[in-house]
């Protein structure tokens, strides 16, 4: 059983946190529930933009087997920014806006080690997906040292939309992966820029790949092929925040 203060559970004390504005990570919802109040329920989790998922009961239960009604919400431990605000306001301080972009980092863990070097590195915001990447809770945070507590995080609802949105800001898209032919430390990291960090299990989406305007590797000697995300995360924002000061 998880974390109670994770969650919150029951339909009505679902949408009272909903109408509160409280942040939610995502909800479950059991399958096959029906009727008017879960359709407003519904409605309202796609208007806020907040991730939901239909799962049978086995699944709710193994979360709680209070009386939970067939709802269930996580609560997020951290408030979430826009990045449509948070990189103006990087602008207007007279700074060149360092971003990191996470497609698809499912590991709890794995995603606070990564926010922790983050904040060490100055990186101005994370980008996650609404769907598809870690939860974030207690964990997390834990994990982290307590950087998610200072750092901005920026759920996007479309990766594609906000990575244009960061390319018509001036910004400059990196994509890390073993299949690219530069190394990270030959490329100029310098000024406005964007890192992707890709998943655990098969790396950053082609899409993604696509839209970068550079593609860098770590180069390896030994036998494995593959750093682990949070570790590679931490070399490559080093080397920016070191050409950045240069």
């Amino acid at each position: 059983m998880k974390n109670s203060e994770d969650f919150i559970f029951g339909l009505h004390p679902v949408m009272e946190a909903l109408e509160a504005g409280r942040e939610i990570e995502k909800v479950l919802i059991q399958k096959g529930i029906q009727g008017d109040t879960a359709l407003g329920l519904r409605s309202a989790l796609g208007k806020a933009g907040i991730p939901f998922q239909h799962v049978p009961l086995e699944k709710m239960n193994r979360v709680t087997r209070k009386n939970h009604q067939g709802i269930i919400a996580y609560i997020s431990p951290i408030v979430y920014e826009s990045i449509e605000n948070v990189l103006p306001q990087v602008f207007e301080d007279g700074k060149d806006p360092f971003i990191l972009v996470l497609d698809r980092i499912t590991d709890v863990r794995n995603f606070g080690a990564i926010a922790r070097s983050a904040e060490c590195a100055g990186v101005d915001a994370i980008v996650i997906p609404s769907r598809g990447g870690a939860l974030i809770n207690g964990d997390a945070v834990k994990t982290s040292a307590g950087a998610l507590n200072s750092i901005k995080v920026c759920r996007s609802f479309k990766l594609k939309d906000t990575l244009d949105f960061l390319k018509l800001s001036g910004l400059k898209i990196f994509s890390i992966t073993e299949k690219a032919d530069n190394a990270y430390y030959d490329v100029d990291l310098k000024g406005p820029a964007a890192f992707i960090m890709g998943s655990e299990e098969d790396g950053i989406s082609p899409a993604y790949i696509e839209m970068s305007d550079d593609v860098m590797k770590i180069p390896m000697q030994g036998s494995i092929a593959s750093l682990n995300v949070s570790v590679a995360s931490g070399i490559v924002l080093f080397e920016a925040l070191r050409q950045r000061k240069v």
